[in-house]
């Protein structure tokens, strides 16, 4: 039975705002192939220096940027934004590591002594200390450079992965009772190859702040849409979906769909993401649906792969991958379903590190068969991430629920741009 109610692909490209958009393309003066992007309008966003830079515009969707209302930038914060919950909390790095009280708490709460307990960043942190603890069992502590988080880095040999995650449950926990600011307690769960190389793998677990209210995801629920989280948002925008998806192995990658890893190690998980949601598009036009389907995508490797290790033209090769996915997404949406893109946060580049940064973030939305008009849905003047969820809200006609759920007040809206 094919679908009769509306599908909203709300799409991530983690760490790309528009201001960290227009960085990398000032360092990067080689060829890009973005025609997708250019088509939607993604020139309207770059900075005018960088418009020359962009195919045609076909000049059917709305894009603009956005500023983040949340006091902090940060994975969690932003993802949460988009879908209705403005969090004006601000959360602390720990340039020293952690409190000696909070370390010794641990410690006892666990069973277990730690070691390090500074700043660095994750493959570092393990790098410099994986024989110390694969030799005592003491789980590597450490502070994240750009997130107001707790990591827990430990081997899947030494420590199994069920007790990882309670360590990180725990942790989080102790945290909260001794009033630490962060938003996570991450468990990094790690093997070696038998080269001895230091391989994350995909058991991490993340203890979250508990969601403060009610979500988009929430009122779309209590409405029978469907909801579908892919990749990590399900970690980040942590309450109930009627499905997730996490794709980790590359038997579960078509063959046909010409997916294609930009890491020469193949380190990537986007591909995965792409093909998580190609699948939970493929099911939104296949299985009756009784108020729509609402999927929830994060494509992260701008972030974590090459955000971070301040990789200019692996993002950009990244953003070039998304860029081919768009037409797999596109292909699967039917006339009035909704395609919005955008981000959580930009990266900022600094001589030892990328840092999230808050800055204004792009806005794409296409609603398929329509004009620049979006069949009458109506676009906000960019002051949140919030009209992110509007906009989904609108498209399954449930936009006065979430009005009232979330505070969101839509006076102040125009036409899209």
């Amino acid at each position: 039975m094919g679908k009769t109610k509306p599908t909203v692909l709300l799409l991530v490209v983690d760490a790309v705002g528009a201001e960290t958009l227009d960085f990398l393309l000032d360092r990067f003066p080689g060829r890009l192939k973005l025609p997708n992007f250019s088509r939607l309008g993604l020139g309207r966003i770059a900075a005018p220096r960088h418009r020359g830079r962009f195919g045609r515009d076909g000049g059917k969707s709305a894009a603009r940027r956005l500023r983040q209302a949340s006091a902090s930038a940060d994975s969690v914060i932003g993802h949460r934004e988009m879908v209705g919950i403005v969090d004006p909390s601000t959360y602390e790095l720990f340039p020293e590591g952690f409190r000696p009280d909070f370390i010794k708490a641990l410690e006892s709460r666990i069973g277990r002594k730690t070691i390090f307990n500074r700043m660095a960043g994750g493959l570092q942190a393990i790098e410099l200390n994986a024989d110390e603890h694969e030799k005592t069992g003491h789980p590597i502590v450490y502070a994240s450079k750009c997130d107001p988080l707790v990591q827990i880095a430990m081997n899947e040999a030494v420590i199994p992965v069920k007790e990882q995650h309670a360590i990180a449950d725990l942790a989080f926990e102790l945290a909260r009772e001794m009033g630490i600011p962060i938003t996570r307690v991450i468990a990094r769960a790690y093997v070696r190859t038998p080269e001895g190389e230091i391989v994350r793998t995909t058991n991490r677990h993340d203890a979250v702040l508990p969601m403060p209210g009610r979500s988009l995801v929430d009122v779309l629920r209590e409405r029978d849409v469907w909801t579908v989280a892919v990749g990590k948002t399900s970690d980040l925008v942590n309450t109930s979906y009627h499905e997730r998806i996490k794709l980790t192995k590359p038997a579960f990658l078509d063959p046909g769909l010409g997916l294609r890893f930009v890491h020469p190690k193949k380190k990537d998980t986007n591909p995965y993401t792409v093909q998580g949601t190609v699948n939970a598009l493929d099911a939104a036009a296949a299985v009756y649906r009784p108020a729509g389907t609402f999927v929830f995508t994060n494509l992260v490797d701008a972030d974590s792969l090459y955000g971070h290790t301040r990789d200019v033209a692996g993002a950009l090769h990244c953003l070039e991958g998304v860029d081919a996915a768009l037409p797999l997404f596109e292909d699967r949406l039917c006339k009035g379903d909704l395609l919005i893109i955008t981000a959580d946060h930009g990266m900022q580049h600094r001589e030892d590190y990328g840092y999230h940064n808050k800055e204004e973030l792009p806005l794409i939305v296409e609603r398929i068969g329509s004009g620049a008009d979006l069949g009458g849905l109506r676009v906000g003047p960019g002051r949140s991430l919030c009209e992110v969820g509007h906009l989904a809200a609108q498209a399954l006609g449930c936009a006065r629920e979430f009005e009232a759920a979330c505070g969101f007040s839509p006076k102040a809206t125009k036409r899209p741009v």
